[in-house]
């Protein structure tokens, strides 16, 4: 059973887990208006289960999705953080302490008596993000709040440490650095690796907070907000454009027949960006597709349904209901369902999915998508996938 709740409400029955975040700062609308709608917490799952970069299962319980909350909601108050500033925020708490406030008595004795989820023995770190008092990131007292925690390493002018120790908006140009290397540049863990293996568990994580209620993300009726921007869906340089689109002899039965989707040769396992900010409205198994994920958007006044296909069932990392920001990693490139090597079969369905695809690489040169132009699209012809 999952809680559906407003974002008061998600800190007050957290209760002592994460004391008081200042309820009349977070209701204040002048307080979140230069925040992501994105970051609205509207639900904390009793648990969610999702795969490291390297496979391995994790399961996070009610408590450890709390903490996640709090420092959603803390970055949603920042007007630079935006979503992925959260992420790298959720990454850094998942891999120093799986996002449990961790007391230290053997270092702090007085830890102890702060309400915590369990002991950690890593030097003298405390909480979320295993910070030290030692090196200036705040007393005992701050350290054992979680929202402090999440303040102190956001950073920035209205952080709490002035921008020593950094957080992470003391960083020039964190936004074109990987993920994680920001982590690690905020916390200097002596296993700068470890933060790139929890991206995925952070994007479900983040991606399950903040879900619509499934029931009105589906309906016909539904308001898609316009969208911000419109991106390429492969990163640059790690596809093949093969130009498929439209009538051609199908791979399998040698027949001719039209082809409604363009397909992007990639390895497997490359990072598929969402075109657009949106909500999913499926995000599963179907037919021939394989793993499929789908996304309406709003693009110029007119609804629009994408399409993602090929993907295995542990590369889908969003589910029916999430909202989804232009650019966000939704998925991983695959070769499921009627395929014949690893790409991204993508459609795009202008005027909703009932309506007829188009040309999905034409309709992104038409609409600016970022990261279209340069290395990323080699020449066509370059191999066939279906």
């Amino acid at each position: 059973m999952q809680k559906l709740i407003g974002l008061v409400a998600a800190l007050m029955l957290a209760g002592p887990l994460i004391g008081l975040v200042g309820v009349a700062a977070l209701t204040n609308p002048a307080a979140t208006s230069c925040g992501s709608g994105s970051l609205v917490v509207r639900i904390i799952p009793e648990s969610l289960s999702a795969r490291t970069r390297d496979g391995r299962s994790i399961t996070l319980k009610s408590a450890q999705l709390t903490h996640a909350a709090t420092i959603t909601t803390i970055g949603a108050r920042y007007a630079d953080v935006g979503r992925p500033g959260v992420l790298i925020a959720l990454m850094a708490a998942l891999t120093d302490s799986a996002l449990r406030m961790l007391a230290n008595p053997s270092a702090y004795p007085e830890s102890a008596a702060y309400p915590n989820d369990g002991v950690g023995f890593d030097h003298d770190s405390l909480g979320l993000f295993q910070m030290r008092p030692v090196s200036g990131w705040g007393t005992v007292a701050e350290l054992m709040r979680p929202e402090y925690q999440a303040q102190a390493f956001f950073g920035g002018p209205s952080g709490p440490n002035a921008g020593s120790p950094r957080g992470l908006l003391d960083i020039a140009g964190w936004q074109a650095l990987d993920p994680g290397a920001v982590a690690q540049m905020v916390e200097v863990s002596a296993y700068p690796d470890r933060y790139q293996n929890f991206q995925p568990v952070a994007e479900s994580v983040l991606a399950a907070l903040t879900r619509a209620p499934l029931a009105s993300a589906v309906g016909p009726g539904l308001t898609i907000a316009e969208t911000s921007r419109v991106v390429f869906p492969l990163p640059s340089g790690t596809y093949t454009n093969t130009d498929s689109f439209g009538w051609r002899t199908d791979p399998y039965s040698g027949a001719r027949k039209f082809h409604a989707g363009s397909d992007l040769a990639a390895p497997l396992g490359t990072p598929i960006l969402a075109v657009a900010d949106g909500v999913v409205s499926f995000a599963a198994r179907r037919g021939t597709y394989g793993g499929l994920i789908t996304i309406e958007h709003t693009v110029g006044g007119v609804r629009v349904t994408s399409y993602y296909a090929h993907l295995y069932d542990y590369g889908i990392h969003v589910e029916a209901g999430d909202t989804v920001a232009a650019g966000q990693h939704i998925g991983d490139v695959g070769s499921a369902g009627k395929s014949t090597g690893p790409h991204l079969h993508l459609e795009i369905h202008p005027g909703g999915a009932s309506k007829p695809a188009v040309n999905a690489v034409d309709w992104l040169t038409e609409h600016g998508a970022a990261g279209l132009a340069g290395a990323g699209v080699r020449a066509a012809g370059c191999g066939k996938v279906n």
